[in-house]
């Protein structure tokens, strides 16, 4: 079990924090606690706010699994095994419940110190949000016993969102270094219309668009970032170091870690965003590359039978096992597709004083990794890879997103909100046929698409409610379960998820 003393640490920082804001009022500070619950103002003290929130709803699915408590997604969108309707907690609907505290501090004029930390924690179980654990509790499994899981960037660390500090200037623009959201999740919370909510955004809940390829993508660990506004125009930038182990692998049967060949992780990624406005009009384009991405694979993949109860210790390269006093324990450990992903994306806001509108695009290019990782290979979160793909490609895959949507405020306490998303995939593995009747592969075309309507008031600045549903499908590749081999269907090809829920902000 992962310590949570430095997060521990953390909070009763920030609460002690929170006790002497009541002392020592700041202009924009809560100087009571109907204040907090009734106004905008912030839990501030020398330069320094504790913010969050706690989002908690309840749902219904019509093609759902097992809820568990690492999940911090709900179950909105359609799912390889999803196979049953039921009645569920539905957390983090609009937002992610979490804690934070960040702080600006001028040490000259013009110039700050700045820095922000930030984590999400499931309001259905106390458990800190973890992608990873979700896909590990199921290993060894058969497919009817599996609960919910799910890839992404939050894997049960103290800081699963943010963990960063830098400099600001006014004149000369903000550095910061750290744990940082990438510049494709920062244009996505900004031209998404449900504004990433997991319960109604696709490109929210699956974070392949933000991350330029995989979801993991969407924080970059080790990264400086920088940003510069110069009246209506923006410009940011952004790169990450690599970092972590590279593996080992070898061509010879029996081998161990210590007769393996390494490999060097060679994880680095850049990116940058230029943007602007002009009167209502605002719009963006991002471009990120990304080299050994990680796409943590649900554990359908991994084996079913009892003579081999975790995944297995290969690569695909040359699928040979690790056998041997120094054998690398499967526990506890992921499967993973490794690709080098380049994505280009553009997308465009108009908001009047009642109506929003969107529409974004984004274009994405993965081919097998130039440096391949080995067994042993690092992954977010402290986890380690057991299995590892870099070989899936036959060809270059091809991924097309795009969305659009409105919002329309209702005496500027209700929001009305409608989204449409869709991703497209080419064929990228050969020799194959891709029909109906000779059967899809997950390397087939295919499409998903997701609607979305919900209605969200605002009973008060700190505290609002909403309701809506979400509908999902997918075709072709995207509805099968398993990227190699013989096809296997997704369980139900669709899903429809009716939410209502409440959600309070500080």
């Amino acid at each position: 079990m992962r310590s949570v003393a430095p997060f521990a640490a953390l909070l009763v920082f920030c609460f002690s924090s929170t006790f002497s804001a009541a002392q020592v009022s700041t202009p924009d500070a809560c100087a009571s606690g109907h204040e907090l619950a009734t106004t905008d103002c912030t839990l501030t003290w020398h330069g320094i706010t504790l913010y969050g929130a706690y989002d908690v709803g309840v749902g219904w699915v019509s093609h759902g699994l097992p809820e568990n408590g690492y999940n911090y997604e709900g179950e909105s969108l359609v799912n390889r095994n999803g196979y049953q309707h039921r009645f569920l907690v539905a957390p983090n609907n609009l937002s992610q419940t979490g804690l934070g505290i960040r702080g600006k501090e001028e040490f000259l004029p013009g110039w700050s110190v700045v820095f922000n930390a930030s984590t999400g924690i499931n309001p259905q179980s106390g458990l800190l949000a973890n992608a990873s654990k979700t896909d590990i509790i199921n290993n060894g499994l058969p497919r009817s016993s599996y609960s919910i899981a799910i890839d992404g960037a939050r894997a049960g660390q103290p800081f699963n969102d943010e963990f960063f500090a830098g400099i600001s200037s006014t004149k000369f623009g903000t550095l910061t270094f750290g744990r940082q959201r990438a510049l494709g999740t920062d244009a996505m919370l900004l031209y998404d219309p449900a504004g990433g909510a997991y319960a109604f955004s696709y490109i929210g809940y699956n974070g392949t668009m933000a991350g330029g390829g995989d979801t993991e993508d969407s924080r970059w660990d080790d990264a400086v970032k920088y940003r510069l506004s110069y009246g209506p125009v923006h410009f940011g930038a952004m790169y990450k170091f690599a970092d972590g182990s590279g593996g080992c692998y070898s061509a010879s049967a029996g081998w161990t870690d210590t007769t393996c060949t390494p490999e060097s992780a060679h994880n680095n990624a850049y990116g940058f965003d230029l943007g602007g406005h002009a009167g209502k009009f605002s719009a963006d384009f991002v471009f990120q590359h990304y080299n050994q991405a990680i796409s943590v694979l649900n554990p359908l993949l991994g084996p079913q039978s009892l003579s081999a109860p975790y995944q297995s210790t290969t690569d695909s390269i040359n699928t040979n096992q690790i056998t041997g006093t120094n054998l690398i324990d499967p526990n506890d450990t992921v499967y993973g597709i490794v690709t080098d992903n380049n994505a280009a994306m553009f997308a465009a806001r108009y908001a009047s004083e009642q109506w929003k509108f969107f529409a974004g695009y984004e274009y994405i290019w993965q081919n097998n990794p130039n440096d391949p990782l080995g067994v042993g290979a690092s992954d977010q979160g402290g986890y380690f890879m057991s299995g590892v793909e870099d070989n899936n490609l036959d060809s270059e895959k091809l991924v097309n997103i795009w969305w659009t949507g409105a919002k329309y405020t209702y005496r500027s306490k209700t929001d009305f909100t409608f989204a449409w998303y869709q991703q497209r995939q080419n064929d990228f593995r050969y020799p194959q046929t891709c029909s109906a009747s000779a059967g899809f592969r997950a390397s087939c075309a295919g499409t998903l698409n997701e609607g979305s309507l919900y209605m969200d008031h605002h009973f008060t600045k700190r505290f609002d409610g909403f309701v809506g549903i979400a509908y999902s499908w997918v075709s072709g590749g995207l509805a099968i379960a398993i990227p190699h081999g013989p096809g296997v269907p997704y369980n139900s090809d669709n899903n429809c998820a009716p939410t209502v829920g409440g959600r309070f902000t500080f």
